[in-house]
């Protein structure tokens, strides 16, 4: 049998926390080994809506995605790539006065986050925003969030972390984990073994199998976003559009790409499972999500889709994500279970996940995404 892998930390799952996390750790220096069971970005990381938004986040989740959005905003600097990302503005719109009263209340109690929005409505929303709809009512502007391509985020900080120097082990499935002897033992499908003082688990929609293995199960449910993209047609729509409702059916969201195709989703998730790693596309909500999309924009009803697909995201009661230390393990950490929230939040979870790894602490809060929540009073060490 061969030698043992070694490295200062171990990092299962290269998804677009994992890879950047790789990426930040060795950026301080530390030794990294990345493993992916199949390709890095090929999981939810890589077929989700592409949103860069922090409006409408569990309100202290916004110094995180603060922290990530100043990342997003020079990744040509960081990795050499930009990722397609577009400070193209977000619009949360509202089809009535109810709503619109949310997400007043929700501009004032962010702005202590340092989230600026902006309320518009009546002409001014009109004049502004020609293209909306007549049912629309107001809406909620954060200028300075916006969109990026899923394809190639997680892949470019995959590749600017194997160019810093992390090994990167692609189409490499893990079987075990366990602590060992003080330090942490990774065994792959292959019988290959991995070894390191420290490990973070950021395997999406499989980190609870892995978790489970150090006695810290959580209740993770998959789900499958429901997506689909039209023809192109001229560049007109720059912000992201999404709506501020109440009714299932109405929570749908689009945006524009430069070559002008319209990408959409939202409304009920579909299957996915994490054991045969297939996801389903329902028509039925393609053709509802369809309306809902022609109600923001009624110029879009007449385009033609050109494709839909789905993934396998991960989901929590309390749609929080687990961040941060084991609740029972040294040297363990953890970064799943983003409820489909987590594309913009990847760059900040690395940088966040590699500054707590290096130095035991973080200068920005992750308590209320503990691990811990989920541990039953009796099991946690004395």
């Amino acid at each position: 049998m061969s030698e043992p892998h070694r490295s200062d930390v171990i990092v299962v799952g290269g998804g677009i926390m994992g890879a950047a996390t790789a990426f930040f750790l060795r950026r301080r220096g530390k030794s990294v080994a990345l493993i992916e069971r199949g390709l890095i970005g090929q999981q939810a990381s890589g077929t989700n809506f592409g949103n860069v938004r922090r409006q409408g986040r569990f309100l202290p989740q916004l110094p995180l995605a603060n922290r990530s959005r100043e990342i997003w905003g020079r990744l040509n600097e960081l990795i050499g790539e930009d990722a397609e990302f577009i400070a193209s503005g977000h619009l949360r719109i509202t089809y009535d006065d109810a709503m619109t009263e949310r997400i007043e209340a929700y501009a004032r109690d962010a702005r202590p986050y340092g989230l600026d929005l902006t309320i518009i409505g009546g002409n001014a929303l009109r004049e502004r925003f020609p293209f909306l709809g007549p049912e629309v009512r107001a809406g909620s502007y954060a200028p300075h969030d916006g969109h990026a391509n899923p394809r190639l985020a997680a892949p470019a900080f995959g590749r600017a972390a194997r160019r810093e120097g992390a090994v990167v082990f692609e189409r490499t499935e893990i079987v075990a984990v366990e602590r060992d002897g003080g330090e942490f033992r990774v065994e792959a499908t292959d019988g290959r073994i991995f070894r390191a003082p420290q490990l973070m688990i950021a395997a999406g929609a499989w980190g609870n199998r892995l978790s489970t293995q150090f006695g810290e199960p959580v209740p993770l449910v998959t789900h499958g976003p429901q997506m689909a993209v039209t023809e192109p047609v001229p560049y007109e729509l720059e912000p992201v559009l999404g709506v501020s409702t109440t009714k299932l059916e109405e929570t749908v969201y689009l945006r524009q790409v430069k070559r002008g195709n319209i990408v959409f989703g939202g409304a009920s998730r579909g299957p996915a499972s994490a054991e045969t790693m297939r996801a389903t596309v329902k028509p039925e909500n393609t053709l509802l999500q369809f309306e809902q999309i022609t109600r923001i924009v009624p110029a879009l009803n007449r385009l033609n889709i050109i494709r839909v697909w789905s993934g396998i995201e991960s989901y929590l009661p309390d749609d929080i994500p687990i961040m941060g230390p084991s609740a029972r393990v040294d040297g363990l950490y953890y970064a799943f279970g983003f409820c489909g929230h987590g594309f913009q939040l990847g760059p900040g979870v690395g940088d966040v996940m590699a500054e707590l790894i290096a130095t035991g602490e973080t200068s920005t809060p992750i308590e209320p995404f503990a691990m811990a929540r989920f541990a039953a009073p009796s099991s946690l060490p004395a």
